[in-house]
């Protein structure tokens, strides 16, 4: 899970209650307790996202936000200790020899990749193969980013109609002009709604959707270039040198602590 997604929202509905009851002369709750107000709001976001969207593409956004909320990010350190241990291995005991080790590599992209160098497939067919997935991921990404983004535009905007249908039926019917102030606070409920789910959950989800697939689509490169240099046969220590600038300093020293311990549980006892 991304507790950073899951802590923003949460702490911010927690401070937001807080001022709430914190505030002289609000009764609790009660004015924010809006169930018209909120239909408009998520129901007049939701048919627009219809209108904008086609329908697949718009159902198809709870698996985004399933993404988005519980998927964090992939240990690059792990791909790169993988590709090093694999092209140590065909050094070793001949090319055939990392079919063995295909059945623990969780990763699909680099199961795959290296599936096609044990199958004897030449660099330019493999670079082909995983570039193309590489371009229907980041077109799938894209469109969910889109769509979190116009979801973020419509939300305010269906607040501020709302306030502003609040208002006209409060003044259709201002006979009772002690009601006024407790509508009011009522019909800017939906602006509150609006705004909130906006600027805190729509936009940003759109955001960090974007950092993710730019998170994914590097880790693939990192999978493309040591599948390149496994069917090349480069020596581990090209193929560690290689996958190593990919990372940062602090990712560096972790691959070689990998390495060490793994190292250390193949010597003979």
């Amino acid at each position: 899970m991304d507790i950073a997604t899951v802590m923003g929202i949460i702490v911010f509905i927690g401070l937001a209650l807080a001022s709430i009851l914190q505030a002289e002369g609000v009764k609790g709750l009660v004015p924010f307790a809006n169930l018209e107000a909120l239909l408009i709001v998520m129901g007049g976001t939701f048919c627009a996202t219809l209108v904008h969207f086609p329908l697949k593409q718009v159902v198809g956004m709870g698996k985004i936000v399933r993404k988005t909320l519980f998927q964090g990010s992939e240990d690059t350190t792990y791909i790169v200790t993988t590709f090093v241990g694999l092209s140590q291995k065909a050094k070793r005991e001949g090319f055939l020899a990392p079919q063995d080790d295909l059945a623990k590599i969780d990763n699909e992209f680099l199961r795959r990749g290296v599936q096609l160098v044990i199958d004897g497939q030449d660099g330019e067919f493999i670079r082909n193969m995983l570039e193309t997935e590489i371009g229907f991921i980041r077109e799938r990404h894209k469109g969910g980013a889109e769509i979190l983004n116009a979801m973020g535009t419509y939300a305010p905007a269906f607040g501020i109609i709302g306030t502003v249908l609040g208002m006209i039926m409060m003044l259709a019917n201002i006979s009772d002009v002690s009601a006024v102030p407790r509508r009011m606070a009522l019909a800017l409920a939906a602006a509150f709604y609006g705004l909130g789910s906006g600027y805190l959950i729509f936009l940003p989800m759109g955001g960090k959707l974007r950092r993710r697939s730019e998170e994914e689509l590097l880790v693939k490169e990192i999978i493309i270039r040591g599948v390149l240099l496994l069917q090349t046969g480069a020596a581990p220590s090209v193929v560690e040198a290689n996958l190593k600038a990919y990372l940062e300093p602090a990712q560096r020293v972790l691959v070689k602590i990998q390495e060490e311990e793994a190292a250390g549980t193949q010597k003979p006892a």
